[in-house]
This record gives C-alpha cells, sequence and structure tokens, in this order.
C-alpha cells in the first residue's frame, strides 16, 4: 500500500510538471489554429516556422546571445574570483555581499537601470546593448557557482606547484582550474539558461527589430500566440531533453555512447537553428544602406510580406514590434529610435497628431491610396481630419459571438441579452478597461466616450451585477473557449469571427442594435523619420493587391481596401461581418483620447469592479 502511494505521489508530481509541456507538443501538430479542436495530425506549424523570418531570427539571436554572455561572463567572473580569493575576509564579504544584490534585485528595476545608464551616455539601443545587459546580470551567478570551489581549495596546493619550478599560468592551468572545472561549468549553464529564460532586461535594452524569442511571444499577444510558437517550444523542449539524457550517460555506465550521443545532439541542436536561418531567414551579405524602420504591433503582418517588399525594392526592413498604443508611445516621445513607418490606434494617432509627433503623408508617393474604400476614409476623418497622417491598415467591429445550436438563433440581438440569467456561466466577456466598460455603457445608451462619472458609475455597477453570469473575462483567449464548448457566447472583435468559423461554421456573430466599438489601425509617419520616402514606399507596398489579401489570409482581420472587399464578395455572411452596411457603421464608435482626469476616472472605477 505504501508503495503504492509513493507510485501514485511520483505520478502526480510528474503530471503536474510535464502535462503542460506535453499539452504544448500535441498542439503543434494540430492541423487546427485552435487550441480548443483537435482537427487533424499535421507539422504544417513545423514547414511556417521555418518560414517564419521573425522566428528564425528571434531563435538565432537568443542563442547566439546567450553563448557569448554566458562565455564573456564565465571568463569575466572567474577571473573575478581569482581576486576576491586573496583578498581580507572582511573585504571579501563586503565583496560578496554586493555581488548577490543584483540577483536579489527585481529585474524591472535592473532592466530600466542599465536603458537609462545606456541613453545617458549616449549608447543606442541595439543587439550589442542586450549582450552588455546579459553579461552584467549573468556575472553574479557565475561568481556564485565558482568562489565557493576557490573557497574548498587549499592555498598551499598553489604555492607548492610554485616552489617546484610551476610558472604562475602553469600553476593555475593544471593545478587551480581542475579544482574550480565545476564551478565554472556550473556557472556558464547557469548563465546560459538565464539569459536564454530572460524578458525583462531585454525588454528594455533592446534595439529597433532585435527581438528573441520571449520578446516575440510577448509581441504576439495583441492577436494571439500562434501555433508556430508551439512548434519551437517543442523542438527547444526536445533538443534539451535529449541533451540532458546524453550528458547523463556519459557520466553513467556507457560514457562513450553518452559523449557520442551529447555531439551528435549539440551539433544537431547548431545545424538546426543555423540552417533555418540561413535557409528561411535568407541571411546574406547585403549591399547598400537603404533600410525603412518599421514600428507595428506583434504579428500584424505576414513575414513573407517583408522578404518579398526586400526584394521588391531593395529597401532592407528593420521590423520592431510592440504589444499596446501605450508601450509604443514613449519609445516614440524619447526617440530612443527613428522610426520611418508605424502601426497605431485611432485614438493614438489623434494624440500623435496633437503632439507634432507625426508628418504629412505625401500620397503622390501612395498610387495605391486610391484602392482604400472611401466610407473608412470618412470614419477615418474622426481622428484625422482631412486623411493627413494615418492610412487606414485594419479595421474591427466589437461584437457578439454565439452558438445558435446552445443559444437558439437570432436570440442575441443586444449587449442587455448578456445580462440575462439564462446564460449563466456561458458568457466571456473583455477584459479591458475601455473595452468592457464600453459595452455596459451602450448597454445603457451611453456613449463610449463618456466623461461623466455618473454615467461610467452607473456602467460598472451594471457589470458588477453582470459577474455572477460571466464565466470568464478574456481577450485572445474567447474565441478559443467557445471553439473548446466551455461557453456558448463570447465577445469578439469581427476580426477572429473567420479564424472561429473556419473551426465551427455554425458560429454567428451580431453587432448588437445599441451599436459598438470600432478600431481602425493606421500606419503612419513619424516627425522625426530619417527616410520618410522608405515609409511612404512601405505603404504603398501594404496597400497593393497582392500585399493586402495576403495579409488579409494570414490576419483575418478586415483590409479597408477594394482589393479585399472584392476578394470576399462573393461569401455574403463574410461581407456582412468584414464589411457592414453603413446603418451598423453608423451606430459604431470608435475610442477617443478622454485626458489624464477622465482616464483616471475610469481606472478608479474599473478598480472598483474588480474588487
Amino acid at each position: 500500500m505504501k508503495k503504492f502511494g509513493r507510485t501514485l505521489y511520483l505520478v502526480l508530481i510528474l503530471l503536474f510538471l510535464y502535462l503542460p509541456i506535453a499539452t504544448l507538443m500535441v498542439l503543434s501538430f494540430n492541423h487546427s489554429k485552435s487550441m480548443s479542436v483537435w482537427s487533424g495530425f499535421s507539422l504544417k506549424w513545423y514547414k511556417e516556422m521555418f518560414n517564419n523570418t521573425m522566428i528564425m531570427e528571434a531563435v538565432w539571436n537568443t542563442f547566439t546571445i546567450a553563448l557569448i554572455a554566458a562565455a564573456a561572463a564565465t571568463i569575466i567572473g572567474t577571473i573575478a574570483c581569482i581576486g576576491i580569493s586573496v583578498m581580507k575576509k572582511s573585504t571579501k564579504n563586503t565583496v560578496m555581499a554586493l555581488t548577490n544584490i543584483p540577483m536579489l534585485n527585481a529585474d524591472i528595476v535592473t532592466g530600466i537601470s542599465l536603458m537609462m545608464t545606456f541613453l545617458v551616455f549616449g549608447i543606442s539601443l541595439s543587439r550589442g546593448t542586450v549582450l552588455l545587459s546579459h553579461i552584467t546580470f549573468c556575472l553574479p551567478y557565475v561568481i556564485l557557482s565558482v568562489m565557493p570551489k576557490f573557497q574548498q581549495m587549499t592555498a598551499q596546493t598553489y604555492e607548492a606547484a610554485l616552489d617546484l619550478g610551476a610558472s604562475p599560468v602553469y600553476a593555475f592551468w593544471k593545478v587551480v582550474l581542475p579544482e574550480i572545472r565545476p564551478g565554472i561549468v556550473s556557472g556558464f549553464l547557469l548563465s546560459f539558461t538565464m539569459s536564454v529564460d530572460d524578458f525583462v532586461i531585454t525588454h528594455f535594452t533592446r534595439g529597433a527589430g532585435i527581438n528573441t524569442i520571449s520578446t516575440l511571444i510577448y509581441s504576439q499577444v495583441k492577436v494571439g500566440i500562434r501555433p508556430t510558437l508551439f512548434a519551437l517550444s517543442t523542438l527547444i523542449f526536445i533538443t534539451v531533453l535529449v541533451l540532458l539524457v546524453a550528458s547523463n550517460l556519459a557520466k553513467g555506465e556507457n560514457p562513450s555512447k553518452g559523449k557520442k550521443m551529447l555531439s551528435a545532439a549539440a551539433t544537431a541542436m547548431v545545424v538546426l537553428i543555423l540552417g533555418g536561418v540561413l535557409f528561411a531567414s535568407g541571411i546574406t551579405a547585403k549591399g547598400g544602406g537603404d533600410q525603412v524602420y518599421v514600428y507595428s504591433f506583434g504579428d500584424y503582418i505576414d513575414p513573407a510580406l517583408v522578404a518579398e517588399f526586400e526584394k521588391e525594392t531593395g529597401v532592407k526592413v528593420v521590423l520592431d514590434t510592440f504589444d499596446t498604443n501605450e508601450e509604443m508611445y514613449p519609445v516614440l516621445k524619447n526617440e530612443s529610435v527613428n522610426y520611418d513607418v508605424i502601426c497605431t490606434s485611432d485614438y493614438m494617432i489623434e494624440k500623435l497628431a496633437g503632439e507634432g509627433m507625426l508628418a504629412e503623408i505625401n500620397k503622390e508617393n501612395i498610387p495605391n491610396y486610391k484602392d482604400l474604400m472611401p466610407r473608412y476614409l470618412k470614419i477615418a476623418e474622426n481622428f484625422d481630419p482631412g486623411n493627413k497622417y494615418a492610412v487606414p491598415h485594419t479595421v474591427g467591429t466589437l461584437g457578439i459571438l454565439y452558438d445558435p445550436k446552445t443559444v437558439g438563433v437570432g436570440k442575441i440581438t443586444s449587449w442587455n441579452d448578456l445580462w440575462k440569467e439564462e446564460y449563466k456561466q456561458r458568457i466571456v466577456m473583455p477584459d479591458s478597461v475601455r473595452d468592457t466598460i464600453a459595452i455596459a455603457l451602450k448597454a445603457k445608451g451611453h456613449s463610449l466616450n463618456t466623461t461623466s462619472e455618473k454615467e461610467v458609475a452607473e456602467a460598472v455597477d451594471y457589470l458588477i451585477k453582470q459577474k455572477p453570469l460571466v464565466y470568464k473575462y478574456a481577450n485572445d483567449s474567447a474565441r478559443d473557449l467557445i471553439l473548446g464548448g466551455s461557453v456558448d457566447i463570447s465577445v469578439v472583435w469581427s476580426g477572429e469571427v473567420l479564424y472561429c468559423q473556419e473551426e465551427n461554421p455554425n458560429l454567428k456573430f451580431v453587432v448588437p442594435k445599441e451599436g459598438t466599438e470600432q478600431f481602425t489601425d493606421c500606419w503612419a509617419i513619424p516627425s522625426s523619420a530619417r527616410n520618410k520616402k522608405n515609409g511612404e514606399l512601405w505603404i504603398n507596398f501594404m496597400l497593393s493587391k497582392e500585399a493586402s489579401r495576403k495579409n488579409f489570409d494570414y490576419l483575418t482581420y478586415p483590409i479597408p481596401n477594394k482589393t479585399v472587399a472584392d476578394y470576399v464578395s462573393s461569401d455574403k455572411e463574410a461581407m456582412k461581418v468584414l464589411f457592414p452596411d453603413e446603418e451598423v457603421l453608423s451606430k459604431c464608435e470608435a475610442l477617443k483620447k478622454l485626458g489624464s482626469k477622465a482616464d483616471d476616472m475610469y481606472s478608479t472605477q474599473w478598480k472598483r469592479f474588480k474588487s
């Protein structure tokens, strides 16, 4: 019985540790994009991963930075330990305490401190600043690993070697190094692991176009994590597992077999990463310095379009990504990088233009501008009068996606339907200050841009009343919850509808009769752009027939281009969702910048709702 209990305990621990990884690995072979629906075995995401230049470059950056940083930190840290080991006890204790502080310090403090240091000394953020930062935070871990080996070693051994005629260098290599080697290896492996795993410090110290695996995943939050990253994670896990098994074999009963396996696994990893990058990214020596710096939401551009643009124009694209408009704003404001073209949302366009941070677009350099649908240009005039600064890239409306089999056809027509008891624990609502409160404001007949504290408080009271009925407050995962059958009603953006209907054609989407929120994400040229013409060249390319259709297929978000409208016009239901008629559009509102006082009021009311 005791043996059974121990076995069960071990199984539960293993399940707790490895079930999430096993789930991710299984989903990497799923033909569907959804995490909730299995539609057959496929290797498509592995193929797409190797053809995705952003992913492969992120892999390359991650492992090259980690290897160099770990090697440099190990060398510097080992030399530092030699010096520390001969210090007086009080001095040694002080120095060791100082080296331990960075390990106890919060990563966000370290990241911001390093970023500010680089900026104060006029050092542009780049791959080099990331590397220096990684060496800096890895160094204490090396010292912590190596220093105990010096403390275990007796000084007499080294001195005896010198007395016997060995030079200091020879004595170090033959006497000291073998003693401290385990600590050096541990310090290197720990540094490598910390570097690969780091996000926060990399996020604050990287420059334009520099992504690691962690920052790339973070930047894709806006449109949801794609299964290509599941495939990448699976390959990394398998590689690490093989290396671990080979390492154990090398230390066990069959060391020769283990060493061969270890060598083969290491070689395969290097070939896989290097070969994938060279094949998919086409990393070659390119002449000339003609570039365009693009700053956009993560995973908002089909990676294949970058290569096509470079081939067509001869201009190299340096693509950098962000997660939210609020993250983008200070970067643009501080001009830490001079971007040539950005993709941002309607209310942020209004803010940037008002602060003189955008340049007027020369439409003569964008002949494909004529293909934009006039009604969306008219909508854009609400935040960009005269269409001077912005070119619409994607649009969308917030609505309700529901399963008519369980809810009933035509039963959902109003935002107020989300407050019906009969749908208790079958509803997913967005988890966002303005978006969530906007639903309740519309349900109560108010503008979603109201600055009336009374109206906002009334909306929040209504949301608090709805809380027991809501299964979950979620953003990107809302689509997977309804596809997986966990819920029957999800509040989603219109761009998610085609994605969901590919897996479940029965799902219906409705824009509530009270009206809804609409967004327009646009291309714009910062006033600090150094290559304004290249920025306009990029916008013109993205508006071209082939590029807009390809990007629509990649995103499934509506692109307000006549070409895309013609492309989906044969499907009346899809047309209705993606390009609603004037009656629906007339009841839509875009979020506006309300000012700091109103923002504080919304934030206070949101905290009340959350509590």
